[in-house]
């Protein structure tokens, strides 16, 4: 069952498997009310929900003509179907309840523009509605979805698939194990059983660290930030958490943590101008962009880039991708692989030409050179996979850095090998070997067939002491990592090139 299923995210974006999850509530919660195995009325939660996706929708229209950003419909569609989870439904004729739904879809998603900084919203988008229609229309939020024991199954299946896609599990079970160690130590003695079946059974907690907690743009982006925003969430989640009289509410404990995300995560949104387009092998290209300030990075890490389209296709109009530049370059590159049935996102990123822009933030990823330059490093390349290592390999050759790094790079073909001109520099500058694998017409000094075990012990008779960085197809990367723990290789010595979404 995982297997068809990471077959089936293999094709998906990661919001677009979010907004599949929440669908799926809400469906659920549906059914089962026509049945009455739930408190609420299914057509006022099919009103409500229809009433809080316009309001987003036009709501985010609105504003992004007035900033001239692109519209991103399915972040909407997520903040609305959240909004309708979380929130209690209401009916045609509750003039109240209906103006409290739209105020609150109307400030979640102006929250995004209007509390920006440097083009990156502060704060989660829902959260902040919720808390803005609590505090000035006295109208809080319910957390409903948590409440009702036949959804749990829903919840927790699709809540673990998201977190082991987002690879995310250290958040999540920080934020859970402080949330009970708070509720226990607050709680007595005599009651720690109920508190624990009411907390994991009939409570927001699940749903709000699967869905909420993992937001990427309003959490830090790194192992240890993270974890500290996980514990900051966690302890103030607890309801007995408390300043005097103010108690701390879900949405306020998620506001608190994006604080302490924004003041240690890297700042803004850029928008990038396109300088020019090279070829790098068959197929691959490479976008030149500069920007409009100076982007800290270190070789490795990825970009969330997003493009206005007039029709999004369903992976939607965002993506990631690994910064092909290094650092000390001036210039952002950005290396893609283009197929015969391009996504509708790459069809517009191939038809950009000199002077069109591209929007780019949520900087991230701990794909990235280790601390100690002595560590022996091996990078496995496939395809455009190569990308990270082009970033690392040029960041070194510019600071001429040497490191004991040797490079396999696999290649159905000669046309595909990307980047000839930065592995031939790094070999003449820094003595880093690569060592090229082609399925199809390897030439002499080059290993014929893909990157196997063989080819590890011929090129690598120290591979025991190596940290392996792999990067390229999902299948390729699976395969390869699993092929190293046979070969007695530590986890802990493994990389794996990730992204929260597939390009």
């Amino acid at each position: 069952m995982i297997k068809i299923m990471d077959r089936f995210l293999d094709h998906q974006t990661m919001y677009r498997l979010v907004l599949c999850y929440l669908m799926a509530l809400l469906g659920t919660t549906l059914v089962l009310g026509f049945f009455k195995l739930v408190a609420h009325d299914p057509l006022a939660l099919a009103f409500t929900t229809g009433l809080m996706l316009a309001a987003c929708w036009i709501t985010n229209r609105v504003f992004a003509v007035v900033f001239r950003v692109p519209a991103n419909n399915e972040s909407v569609y997520i903040t609305a179907l959240i909004l309708a989870l979380i929130l209690d439904p209401v009916a045609v004729t509750d003039l109240n309840g209906i103006g409290a739904v739209v105020f609150a879809s109307i400030w979640a998603i102006s929250s995004k523009f209007i509390l920006a900084i440097g083009r990156k919203h502060l704060f989660n988008p829902a959260a902040l509605g919720v808390a803005l229609t609590a505090l000035l229309l006295d109208q809080p939020a319910t957390w409903w979805v948590g409440g009702n024991l036949p959804l749990l199954p829903v919840v927790l299946a699709g809540g673990l698939l998201i977190v082991r896609k987002l690879r995310r599990l250290d958040l999540v079970a920080t934020f859970v194990a402080v949330a009970l160690a708070t509720i226990l130590a607050t709680t007595q003695p005599s009651q720690y059983a109920t508190a624990l079946t009411e907390t994991l059974g009939s409570s927001p907690l699940l749903f709000f660290a699967f869905v909420m907690l993992t937001e990427p743009l309003t959490a830090p982006t790194t192992r240890w930030p993270r974890i500290a925003f996980a514990a900051i969430v966690g302890f103030l989640f607890a309801p007995n958490i408390h300043i005097g009289s103010f108690y701390f509410t879900p949405e306020l404990a998620l506001l608190a943590g994006n604080l302490f995300a924004y003041a240690v995560g890297p700042k803004g949104r850029f928008v990038l101008t396109l300088e020019r387009i090279e070829q790098s092998a068959v197929d691959s290209y490479d976008f030149i962009f500069r920007s409009p300030r100076k982007l800290a990075f270190q070789a490795g890490q990825y970009l969330e880039w997003t493009l206005g389209l007039d029709r999004a296709d369903n992976r939607g109009n965002r993506r990631y991708f690994t910064v092909a530049s290094a650092p000390t370059e001036q210039s952002l590159r950005l290396g893609v692989k283009f197929y015969p049935r391009s996504s509708a996102f790459k069809q517009a990123l191939g038809a950009m030409k000199p002077g069109s822009t591209i929007h780019a933030s949520q900087l991230a990823g701990d794909f990235t050179l280790p601390a100690d330059p002595e560590t022996k490093i091996a990078f496995l390349a496939g395809g455009i996979g190569i990308t990270p290592f082009r970033s690392m390999l040029q960041y070194l050759i510019d600071s001429h850095e040497r490191r004991p790094i040797v490079v396999l790079y696999g290649a159905e073909t000669q046309q595909e090998i990307a980047y000839r001109d930065v592995l031939g520099a790094a070999r003449r500058e820094l003595g880093i070997k690569t060592v090229f694998a082609v399925a199809h017409g390897a030439e002499r000094g080059q290993y014929p067939g893909y990157i196997d075990a063989r080819l590890v012990r011929l090129a690598l008779p120290d591979y025991l002491e190596r940290t392996f960085y792999i990067s390229g197809p999902q299948a390729m990367v699976k395969a390869l990592r699993q092929k190293l723990l046979a070969m007695g290789v530590r986890r802990s010595r493994i990389k794996v090139d990730y992204f929260p979404g597939f390009a």
